[in-house]
């Protein structure tokens, strides 16, 4: 166990709790002010989410390395059950119902933090050499990559298992690899990109694209930007707030909040949350240049910005017609329990890391016993 002394407070980052503590806050008024009943859940939500950081926080996570394998290939038979078991709902498959109980849980969402502390465990055990990963390496580290991809994007879910993909391959290119793959990659990609529009992606999956490159934006973005404009410079008041008040704003709480959020605080609102994400990962990627020998550390800092980076460029974006309508969440802001849990272990694993990373290099060289 560790011992409970002043170094934790010392190598406590604040700096993600000052930077993170807003937007929750600002969300949770939000919600409150459209949906009081929402709000309740929304509380609870956020005290599991509160408890599960705290959970990571104290786990000794370096110390049960040896079991990150595990989690993985359990989540990786979590998503093949989906596929025998698992609940439709509105056409997809992404469900697992509790036995005897009338929850469910989606495997796709539990499966998020095994598969950042795996890839941190394949590359903490062989990191990168000077010139960056060959060929040998980057497949097998691809195939823990593109697994999952193709068993969440069959349910199908191929917004989550491009993020997946994207977070996978983005933290080998920040970690190193030979820059010859990447050519590779890219040429491929561009040659192969029709075949896989023709004869991959479902008609809803093109119908998204369509209606993304057509002229008019279909109903929902059309909302948003009104509700966008409507806030003006600094916002409107609860009763002002037409497009929010009288439920012409589509998922207000969720999928398009951002846009709630700009209707009711305005273009100076907006644009204070969206420099919270950027102060926000900015930090986390300036981590790498005090734990550039830790690259179990770094895997997964840099996992974790790269996922609040996709989330809210992604989320943010679609409400102002700039991508195609998908159900990505903005992280810590949208409505629901899944998102907001998952990233407050994401940041329990991460502080853990990083506060009690005294501990273990003590130990590495023989003064703790």
């Amino acid at each position: 166990m560790f011992k409970l002394d002043r170094r934790i407070l010392t190598h406590f980052d604040f700096v993600q709790p000052i930077l993170i503590l807003p937007i929750i806050f600002i969300s949770f008024f939000l919600i409150f002010e459209a949906n009081s009943f929402l709000a309740e859940k929304q509380f609870v939500y956020i005290c599991v989410g509160f408890l599960a950081f705290g959970f990571f926080f104290f786990l000794p996570i370096r110390k049960l390395i040896w079991i990150i394998p595990l989690l993985y290939w359990v989540n990786i038979f979590l998503l093949l059950s989906v596929d025998i078991f698992g609940v439709e709902r509105l056409g997809a498959r992404r469900w697992l119902e509790i036995p005897f109980t009338h929850f469910t849980i989606q495997p796709s969402e539990l499966f998020k933090p095994s598969f950042i502390l795996m890839l941190a465990y394949l590359i903490y055990h062989k990191p990168p050499p000077k010139n960056g990963y060959k060929l040998k390496s980057f497949l097998k580290f691809s195939f823990y990559i593109i697994l999952p991809f193709l068993l969440i994007a069959k349910e199908p879910d191929l917004g989550t298992a491009m993020v997946l993909l994207i977070v996978g391959f983005g933290v080998l290119f920040i970690i190193g690899v030979n820059y010859k793959i990447w050519l590779s990659i890219i040429l491929i990609i561009g040659i192969s990109s029709p075949v896989i529009y023709t004869h991959l992606l479902k008609p809803y999956q093109k119908q998204r694209i369509q209606k993304f490159i057509s002229q008019a934006p279909d109903y929902q973005v059309a909302q948003s930007m009104i509700a966008i404009g409507n806030g003006g410079l600094t916002g409107k008041s609860q009763d002002e707030a037409t497009q929010t008040h009288f439920k012409f704003l589509p998922i207000s709480t969720s999928d398009f909040i951002f846009a709630y959020m700009l209707e009711r605080f305005g273009f100076i609102g907006g644009v204070i949350l969206i420099l919270l994400y950027i102060l926000l990962i900015l930090h986390l990627l300036s981590l790498n240049y005090k734990l550039k020998d830790d690259y179990f550390a770094r895997v997964m800092l840099n996992c974790v910005a790269l996922f609040i980076f996709i989330y809210s460029a992604v989320n943010i974006s679609m409400t102002i017609g700039l991508a195609p309508v998908v159900g990505v969440p903005l992280p810590f802001f949208s409505y629901g329990g899944s998102s907001f849990t998952i990233f407050m272990i994401f940041f329990g694993i991460l502080q853990h890391l990083i506060t009690f990373r005294y501990f273990w290099t003590e130990r590495k060289d023989g003064r703790v016993t």
